[in-house]
């Protein structure tokens, strides 16, 4: 049975790509790896940031994965690692509530 606490321990990490064919490559990735449980690709957004002095504007698809705390470490290696770019966003969120049966199932498929 899932624990009803393991909702401080399951994370929704996000990280952007310039190409949706990397952002399938990452997701499916990381999930092969069993660094996350699953992951979504949104449709492409518009990203503005400000990069090495200049405001820029870029095409980007977002890339959600889901993971435990225990192993949110090697999924930002991991990302790192696969990534394109020279300083990937890869921020990670707690999920403070949510169905027992699914924070349960992210535990078991990175454990």
């Amino acid at each position: 049975m899932p624990n009803p606490e393991s909702a401080g321990s399951v994370l929704a990490v996000l990280t952007t790509t310039d190409d949706a064919d990397r952002a399938e490559s990452l997701a499916r990735g990381a999930v092969e790896a069993r660094l996350a449980a699953c992951a979504q690709i949104s449709a492409p957004v518009t990203s503005v940031y400000r990069w090495e002095g200049a405001v820029e504007t870029a095409r980007e698809w977002q890339v959600l994965l889901k993971t435990t705390v225990a192993r949110y470490a090697e999924l930002e290696a991991w990302l790192r690692e696969h990534h394109g770019y020279a300083v990937p966003e890869i921020v990670a969120l707690p999920v403070v509530r949510g169905s027992a049966d699914y924070l349960g199932w992210v535990e078991t498929e990175v454990d």
